[in-house]
């Protein structure tokens, strides 16, 4: 029976002679293995770079992570036991590696457990010894809760990668590399060995997986990878005749504020307060249509009062020396107080009280050296009176300044809103501004490429959440293809599904005091998430995308929506939701920026795996981060032909030889690109 020690004995490959917090280097032995290792019960490679080691300590095993090795010239070979120094040798090679200390192996009563960090470190002197089939699959295996199978590691005899969803989805994840080394392919398959661990969970026939997942596909690749699941709502642009796909619906009445100034590139300070008093008329149901006198008048009066509310919020009527011209606005507006024949008595009188009030500030302001133009919050107060008691003699009602909240989805057409944008303006004094704002928002409504998105009046909220979200207790897996979107409307549309759905999570966590766990999939990250400068006051659509993204990744874990980003150019890719991933899964990257940005970002220090990046072969990819214990490299686990994304490289050589057939139909594409339903004939 062979004793611990000699079991020792039998596992030792050298011996530590250098030790550092992050590393620690090894002095081979002589007769240490120097291709298969035999004396661990299997045939094992070593030394490898990014295999495992151990040092044995008080607590258990340092597990170390190899980074590099080399051989060092050596006058002599240094022996093991009695040596004769009369001996004349030779040089000899000395074999040395390092080591990267990546956590503790524990002894216990049922085994072996790893964790990260050490509390002892070894000592020089301290023997290396090789991990049984046992430890290293402890090593391998570690953490809590691994439900879901995704790959196999090739350096650790293809154990079984398995994660846990809390932490992979939970926490955001990047999934970063170059084209061709198998992200989408990743990203897939991750969803759909959730989806089906999830379904092998359930015991219950009469149940379903109640799962969310939202893909938002740039290049249209995941409609064919989800083709065969019967739960998948497959959303696309201008959709016609029989397909599984469904037409993408994201009415204008669901942006907001933010994103319609976006999307127009709004200035600040002569656009957006016009917008934001449009938005407000057109969603408390006031079109500016044609209505009788008084309700013209009522509509007319609430607007002032808005703006008057919102001038005494930025403090304009009390700032002395022409108080930002607020006393000229309201002469201005005052010009609408007319009176006409079929108004009330009532009506005529509370007109002609407003008048005078308005009429005895002017003389005030006009007098003998008098030069102040602010007003008095006393003033206010009884100017919104007057206009109040004109609103409610008018047929105005209270219900029609809700909402006060401009961003309310609350429906209304396209040409309400360019009514209430020109009818706002003129009450505004802000015509003259907007005149290059209506060109964009007109281009927009009648934009043939957009209009089946953007217009569409019998759509309601709850409708949208269903369709888009998910239905109650049901497997949802929605995919929005936004790859015949106009570029300058993709971003704008993609905020406001995001911002949406980020939004109703809020929403329900309010309502029900838990969260739902939903997961948001970004494929080619860098086009929505791409880093930007602030220092503009003019907001673009593709930084008003971002900054939606930006506020995802630093709340949508509170409130159980999970980030998931699949990307090529990593150093294009905002550093504030890149800082805010907890968990990498690296595909081959050998572009140097792109290197160094995600060697400063990782949360693990581990130079040595990361350095293998540029030559990863395709499918392979290197996981670390909160989802794994330690860093590993994962042969992702293949999917069936049918079942990965259109994202294959193109079979050139195939169709020039005509093994593969390609027959071109140009007539087909121009028709269908120029929105023609007949063949024309040629001219």
């Amino acid at each position: 029976m062979t004793s611990p020690i000699e079991h020792l004995a039998s596992l030792r490959v050298g011996t530590v002679e250098y030790i550092s917090p992050d590393k620690i280097e090894v002095q081979l032995d002589i007769d240490s293995p120097d291709n298969i290792a035999l004396n661990t019960g299997y045939p094992r490679n070593f030394p490898r770079i990014n295999g495992f080691v151990m040092i044995p300590i008080d607590l258990g095993f340092v597990v170390g992570q190899v980074t590099w090795i080399t051989i060092q010239r050596s006058p002599y070979p240094k022996r093991r036991g009695f040596q004769d120094f009369g001996l004349i040798d030779l040089p000899f090679p000395l074999r040395r590696m390092e080591l990267q200390p990546v956590g503790t192996l524990c002894v216990n009563e049922i085994g072996y457990k790893f964790k990260r960090g050490l509390e002892t470190f070894p000592s020089v002197g301290d023997i290396v010894i090789l991990p049984t089939e046992d430890q290293l699959r402890a090593i391998i295996e570690s953490g809590e809760n691994r439900r879901v199978y995704i790959g196999n590691s090739p350096l650790l005899g293809n154990a079984k990668v398995m994660i846990d969803p809390d932490r992979l989805f939970g926490r955001h994840l990047a999934v970063l590399g170059n084209t061709g080394s198998g992200k989408s392919c990743s990203v897939a398959g991750l969803i759909r060995w959730s989806l089906e661990s999830a379904k092998d969970k359930i015991t219950e026939t009469d149940k379903t997986v109640n799962s969310r997942f939202i893909i938002l596909d740039p290049n249209g690749e995941y409609s064919k990878a989800f083709a065969d699941k019967e739960g998948a709502n497959i959303y696309t642009v201008n959709v016609e005749g029989n397909t599984n796909q469904k037409q993408l619906e994201v009415p204008l009445w669901l942006w907001n504020t933010d994103e319609w100034c976006g999307f127009t590139k709004a200035s600040p300070k002569t656009h957006r307060t016009t917008i934001v008093h449009a938005l407000k008329s057109v969603r408390s149901g006031v079109a500016f249509e044609s209505h009788s006198k008084e309700h013209e008048l009522a509509n007319y009066i609430r607007v002032i009062i808005e703006a008057i509310e919102i001038s005494v919020k930025d403090g304009s009527p009390f700032i002395s020396r022409q108080a930002f011209g607020f006393h000229h606005k309201l002469i201005k507006w005052s010009e609408g107080f007319s009176i006409e024949e079929n108004f009330s008595s009532n009506l005529k009188n509370r007109i002609t009280q407003l008048n005078d009030l308005i009429v005895s500030f002017q003389t005030q302001r006009t007098g003998t050296g008098y030069i102040d133009y602010s007003y008095s919050r006393e003033e206010i107060k009884l100017l919104l009176q007057y206009l109040t008691s004109v609103f409610s003699e008018a047929g105005g009602r209270e219900e029609e300044f809700l909402p006060t909240d401009e961003d309310s989805p609350i429906p209304f057409t396209g040409e309400n809103f360019i009514r209430s944008i020109e009818a706002n303006a003129e009450i505004l004094s802000t015509t003259d501004y907007i005149v290059t704002l209506m060109p964009r928002i007109k281009t927009l409504l009648s934009d043939l490429r957009v209009q089946k998105v953007i217009d569409n009046g019998s759509l309601n909220l709850e409708d949208w959440l269903n369709n888009y979200v998910g239905r109650n207790n049901h497997e949802s897996l929605t995919i929005i293809n936004l790859s015949l979107l106009p570029s300058d409307v993709t971003s704008i549309v993609t905020a406001v599904i995001a911002r949406l759905v980020f939004e109703a999570q809020q929403r329900y966590l309010k309502i029900n005091k838990k969260c739902l766990p939903t997961v948001l999939v970004m494929e080619e990250a860098h086009y929505f998430v791409k880093r930007y400068n602030d220092d503009g006051e003019i907001s673009s659509p593709n930084t008003q995308c971002c900054k939606v993204f930006e506020k995802i990744a630093r709340e949508g874990r509170k409130f159980g929506l999970g980030l998931v980003l699949s990307s090529q150019r990593p150093s294009e890719l905002s550093p504030t939701v890149l800082s805010q991933c907890n968990s990498f899964l690296l595909h081959r990257i050998s572009n140097d920026r792109d290197q160094e940005l995600v060697h400063r970002l990782l949360p693990d220090n581990m130079r040595g795996i990361l350095r293998e990046m540029p030559s990863l072969p395709s499918q392979y990819a290197v996981l670390l981060g909160w989802a794994s214990e330690l860093p590993v490299m994962i042969k992702m686990r293949t999917l069936p032909k049918n079942q990965c994304p259109q994202s294959g490289d193109p079979d050139y050589w195939d169709v020039w030889t005509r093994k593969v057939e390609r027959d071109i139909d140009w007539t087909k594409i121009s028709n269908d690109w120029q929105n023609r339903t007949d063949k024309i004939p040629n001219q």
